[in-house]
């Protein structure tokens, strides 16, 4: 039986589906055979965080026990929003955040986005968690993974020098970790 991997997508759109649709062949690539991986289309539905963590919600309760869970961009800030703010009935393996905004500012539409002030100390600590991000991201600054370090300190960081937003479509250093697991 292969090990089930759930990926969820960053942005709100078809285009940013396809885009990340990229990391997901990549992922599974790198992971070989023992492994699968469910990559749902989390469709905009025009709730202020676009339905995304009643989405993810959904998917995570229809999944095995054990599931390892990938996310990027905006999924993963999402899922990690998900994580902190609801009791999870799933057991999860891991959890895997690729260039995941830290949104902060007082513009409405950014508060649907943003999580709990006691997001971290609401995190299961132990559920493996790992953050990636490309120090040049042109979209995501890397100053929301320092942001993510000093509040989780318990989690595994790992910071690739160059790749951009997209992490230049690869994901070898997720599957190396995922495996490990």
């Amino acid at each position: 039986m292969s090990k089930q991997v759930t990926f969820f997508h960053g942005g709100g759109s078809r285009e940013d589906f396809e885009a990340d649709e990229k990391l997901v062949v990549s992922l599974l690539s790198e992971l070989g055979v023992g492994y699968s991986v469910h990559y749902p289309y989390l469709p905009n539905n025009g709730t202020p965080d676009l339905g995304r963590r009643e989405q993810i919600g959904k998917e995570i309760s229809a999944s095995p026990d054990g599931i390892i869970l990938v996310a990027h961009s905006l999924g993963a800030s999402m899922l990690l929003a998900y994580l902190s703010e609801n009791e999870v009935e799933k057991q999860i393996g891991g959890i895997f955040l690729l260039a995941t905004p830290f949104w902060e500012g007082n513009e409405d539409w950014v508060n649907a986005f943003k999580l709990q002030p006691d997001f971290a100390a609401r995190i299961d600590k132990n559920i493996p968690l790992f953050f990636y991000h490309c120090k040049d991201d042109e979209e995501v600054a890397f100053s929301h993974f320092e942001i993510y370090h000093q509040n989780l300190p318990h989690a595994t960081f790992r910071d690739v020098p160059t790749g951009g937003h997209q992490f230049s479509d690869g994901l070898k250093v997720v599957a190396a970790d995922v495996k490990e697991l």
